[in-house]
């Protein structure tokens, strides 16, 4: 099976220029203040591909030059056990995970698949630049299994203290590579790291929220939503680390306003984030569009306080043009925070009443799903989206024998960027 290039331009979210991609870009190369570029694509009703298409029966809607190999795309059902328990007449849960009776096969039983497949398809076959990702550990695992499995060179750049999530079905092939920051450092330090590689032509910067084919994935887990309820949900929940999924969701929403079929709403955006590291709930709460001040070591070791650790990015897409804080706005949407203790509680209760296991941070998601029912934010009638970005690693684990990757390099916070980028080409 095979897809054809997707015909799409690119929009400034805050001149709203529309302009050809010319190949990677991130940002207008006309302006350049602060906003994200927001993906426009030719094809204004979606047509969905068969389920053997995987992540790509959404390739009408992704920025994609080719399909790669063992995609699944995200699930969406209605729920039984937690909507009863919660009163809830139409909640519908978008799974991405290892959950094989529903039809949900991610191998690294997260959501960011769905980013890494959508970012390396955008990629030309004829790439010979090496990828670099930064990551808290679930981007890591995707990203890493994603290029393993497809020969895509790729440098991970992942603290060291988040090593255990690097874990897979086989070996990685030899083109994927591991760097970390030591230990005691967070996610920003990992992105540091990567950042220092930029400077060296052989290596490409992933991009993260500003790489339109990363929040295009994420929104698949909208376009499956809409597409097994027949029209857009009302409310949407989902746990952030640095708000690109949430942003994605209102990306997909516009879409499918424009597509004609599924409705006109907007649908207001809940995301929530892990106590005690809450700066974008934090900002939000005081009205504010810019990130309330942080001190460094601060913001460290509330990072590294939190049940989630996927969920403590310090530089998160949020005041900028197109980012958290505007898609919030324009959803009148709002923010949930969640205690370590409420999303073990969480966690317990969605295994219990729906039969699978799932991460930290979809627990957060659920906490914030019932704090808003009981503030009144949503109501037990409305049709209510759960995006659970992950879950089934206990069942995956029992089935399959799987092994931890190791660190090829472990680089100071002091290494110069010329450092680093030696260090990490005599890998290659």
């Amino acid at each position: 099976m095979e897809i054809n290039p997707t015909n799409y331009r690119l929009e400034n979210c805050l001149t709203h220029r529309v302009f050809d991609d010319t190949g990677w870009l991130m940002a207008d190369p006309e302006d350049n203040r602060p906003a994200l570029v927001r993906a426009v694509y030719e094809k204004k009703q979606i047509e969905f591909k068969g389920p053997e298409y995987g992540i790509y029966r959404f390739a009408d809607w992704l920025p994609v030059s080719r399909m790669l190999k063992g995609s699944c795309a995200p699930v969406t059902y209605k729920s039984q056990g937690l909507a009863k328990k919660l009163g809830l007449s139409n909640l519908y849960i978008t799974y991405s995970g290892w959950w094989p009776e529903k039809g949900a096969f991610m191998n690294t039983c997260s959501f960011k698949e769905t980013e890494a497949y959508s970012v390396c398809g955008r990629l030309s076959a004829h790439n010979k630049r090496v990828l670099v990702v930064a990551s808290a550990g679930n981007t890591a695992r995707a990203f890493s299994q994603v290029c393993s499995d497809n020969n895509i060179p790729l440098v991970i750049a992942i603290p060291e203290d988040n090593l255990n999530a690097l874990w897979f079905k086989e070996q990685l092939n030899s083109c994927v590579k591991v760097i970390c920051s030591p230990k005691g450092s967070d996610y920003f330090d990992a992105i540091a790291l990567a950042a220092k590689l930029n400077a060296s032509e052989m290596f490409m910067e992933e991009g993260g929220a500003k790489n339109v084919a990363r929040r295009d994935g994420m929104g698949t887990t909208v376009l499956s939503a809409a597409q097994v309820i027949g029209h857009i949900p009302d409310a949407y929940f989902q746990a952030v680390g640095s708000g690109t999924g949430t942003i994605a969701a209102y990306e997909a929403n516009l879409r499918l306003v424009q597509d004609g079929r599924f409705g006109n709403n907007i649908m207001n955006l809940i995301p929530s984030q892990n106590v005690p590291f809450t700066p974008m709930y934090d900002a939000w709460k005081a009205g504010s569009r810019a990130l309330l001040p942080m001190d460094e070591n601060e913001g460290r070791i509330k990072a590294l306080q939190i049940k989630a650790p996927v969920l403590s990015n310090r530089k998160p897409p949020y005041s900028l043009a197109g980012g958290l804080y505007d898609v919030l706005a324009a959803s009148k949407g709002d923010f949930q925070k969640v205690t370590n203790g409420e999303l073990t509680e969480a966690c317990d209760m969605f295994e219990e009443l729906e039969g699978r296991d799932i991460y930290s941070a979809a627990g957060v998601a659920v906490v914030s799903l019932i704090k808003s029912l009981r503030e009144g934010l949503v109501t037990p009638d409305q049709t209510i989206m759960l995006n659970i970005t992950g879950g089934g690693e206990k069942c995956f684990k029992k089935e399959f024998n799987y092994v931890n990757a190791k660190a090829d390099l472990i680089l100071s916070p002091e290494c110069s960027p010329a450092e680093v980028i030696d260090k990490v080409t005599a890998l290659f």
